[in-house]
């Protein structure tokens, strides 16, 4: 997480994980475009409002979503942990480009990373803790 000056333009940098799910976020002065993995950002998160919200959440939060492009490099897991990824990402970047905006957006958990994974499958079950039926006879 640094900040770089390319050409003349402010670039931040986070990085956001969930699930199994990483996200490398760059914060660019823009209009409030999403770009991710090359692509339109509404058309990547399949034109789902909840996911959008959800990464774009901590720019409305300090009121800068009109203000800064957000460029994702996200790979591994499905839309809700990359979703999830890129607004931890976009938090920390926010976090860089001001300190100021640690306190609200920690406030609103945004900077929380959630711990939650999928548990592994353990020998003699099913799943996790799916257990073949029981038989007594």
């Amino acid at each position: 997480m640094q900040a770089t000056e390319q050409a003349g333009r402010a670039m931040y940098w986070g990085t956001g994980r969930r699930k199994s799910s990483v996200a490398r976020v760059r914060l660019v002065p823009g209009s409030g475009q999403i770009v991710i993995n090359g692509r339109p950002g509404t058309e990547y998160l399949q034109f789902n409002p909840s996911y959008l919200g959800v990464a774009k959440a901590p720019l409305e939060t300090l009121g800068l979503e009109n203000e800064y492009d957000i460029l994702v490099n996200v790979r591994g897991g499905g839309l809700t942990g990359q979703a999830d990824s890129i607004r931890l990402g976009v938090a920390r970047a926010l976090c860089e480009l001001d300190p100021e905006n640690r306190k609200p957006l920690k406030i609103e958990g945004y900077l929380t990373r959630d711990p939650r994974a999928k548990e592994r499958k353990k020998y003699g079950l099913r799943k996790a803790r799916k257990a073949p039926q029981f038989s007594k006879r």
